[in-house]
């Protein structure tokens, strides 16, 4: 792991909730050093403990998510009962150590907990606090529970992805969620420089929904501007043609487009039909549009003949946008992952070696590593209390007598 002094490793986490969004923020904090404390109970653990695969062998475990030791290497992790006054007051401890709180639950839970910014602002006037959920703290929807395809199809990506005479597409996973947890990583990060020069701390309202809506931009602004209403349009772009994914060799696929005439003559030369870019029903991108059909046909008869990667070296080589369509093997073969060490392998106690995801930037004088597996849950309970917080083992022992580590 690296032994070079990392650029966060002064600043101090306290995490609560669970999921994706909050604990994906504390993730990348915790690759460049920050000391980050996820906060659990045994009765209520983070909800991708237990309620999300893949799990090693196929065998279910507490310890054993993969989708949760993704989210949450290079971190402590600590179970309290916030249901007893005692673990409130344990909480409240830590939330005095710490510079930054970053907490998920939906709008309120923290108030009724006890934990709200006000309060714990109190007990630490530098502190900064970022909440994160569906649609923020305020508004008529604040209440309203959902995951990320439910997230996706209220900001409108849902009604813009699949074809026009067929229905809405999901997207993959929570999307939205990890929009919003990028930005909220810069955003605490300036709550934190705030808080360094000014002594005041800040507290941060992120909706995952408004930031989903940064995607959206340029419908968006067509709508404004022009009152055009933007469909579904398949794998089709306005501008470009070709613009879409073709079948290769082997059941491979590929995905190619050319944004301007010259593009496509090149395009149209390497797959040895150089005529095609003279014929008049294609020479314009508004021609080939119009003839997608007999364009489409024509590229995929010379690419079903091939590997992905020698079409998208052949058509990259001549100056056309290509890249093959990869499938997870092939993320993990990829040499420029490879390259840039975006996987690092890392020893779990209970699921062997897994492969962490390190963030998609680095910092050339201070870089960044996965310091360490996903921790267990409350695996460390006594280091956390007696190393970090100063707590003597005779209070730590009353605490877990009381079951206040519950």
């Amino acid at each position: 792991m690296n032994t070079i002094p990392q650029a966060l490793e002064e600043i101090k986490v306290v995490e609560f909730g669970g999921y994706a969004a909050g604990p994906h923020i504390g993730k990348m904090l915790g690759n460049f050093g920050a000391k980050v404390v996820h906060v659990e109970s045994s009765d209520r653990p983070d909800g991708f403990r237990l309620q999300y695969p893949p799990y090693p062998g196929s065998r279910p475990g507490i310890n054993r998510s993969g989708c949760f030791s993704l989210f949450n290497d290079s971190k402590y992790g600590v179970t309290i009962d916030l249901k007893k006054q005692e673990g409130l007051e344990l909480a409240r401890r830590l939330v005095g150590w710490s510079d930054l709180v970053v907490e998920n639950m939906r709008p309120g839970v923290m108030q009724r907990l006890g934990l709200g910014y006000q309060t714990l602002a109190e007990i630490n006037p530098r502190l900064v606090m970022l909440s994160t959920c569906n649609m923020g703290q305020t508004g008529p929807r604040a209440d309203t529970p959902g995951f990320g395809s439910q997230l996706s199809a209220l900001a409108g990506f849902c009604g813009m992805t699949g074809f026009a005479d067929g229905p809405p597409m999901l997207l993959y996973g929570p999307y939205i969620d990890f929009i919003a947890s990028l930005l909220g990583g810069s955003a605490v990060l300036a709550g934190l420089v705030r808080s360094r020069r000014s002594g005041r701390g800040a507290y941060i309202d992120l909706s995952q929904y408004e930031c989903g809506l940064h995607f959206m931009a340029g419908v968006l602004q067509d709508y404004f501007a022009t009152g055009h209403l933007a469909e579904r349009s398949g794998n089709d772009d306005a501008a470009a043609a070709p613009h879409g994914a073709y079948s290769c060799h082997d059941g491979e696929w590929v995905a190619l487009s050319c944004w301007s005439d010259a593009e496509f003559q090149a395009l149209a030369a390497a797959i040895g039909k150089a005529a095609l870019a003279e014929d008049a029903a294609f020479a314009t991108a508004a021609a080939r549009h119009a003839h997608k059909s007999k364009l489409d046909a024509a590229i995929a008869e010379w690419t079903r003949a091939r590997s992905a990667e020698t079409v998208a070296e052949t058509l990259q080589g001549v100056g056309v946008c290509a890249y093959p369509v990869v499938t997870m093997a092939g993320l993990f073969s990829d040499p420029q992952l490879a390259a840039r060490r975006q996987w690092r392998v890392r020893r779990h106690p209970e699921m062997g070696d897994q492969a962490y995801e390190f963030p998609g930037f680095d910092l050339e004088n201070a870089p960044g590593d996965i310091v360490g597996p996903a921790p267990c849950l409350g695996a460390d309970n006594d280091f956390v209390f007696r190393d970090l917080l100063g707590m003597a083992e005779a209070e730590i022992n009353a605490y877990r007598q009381r079951g206040v580590f519950g």
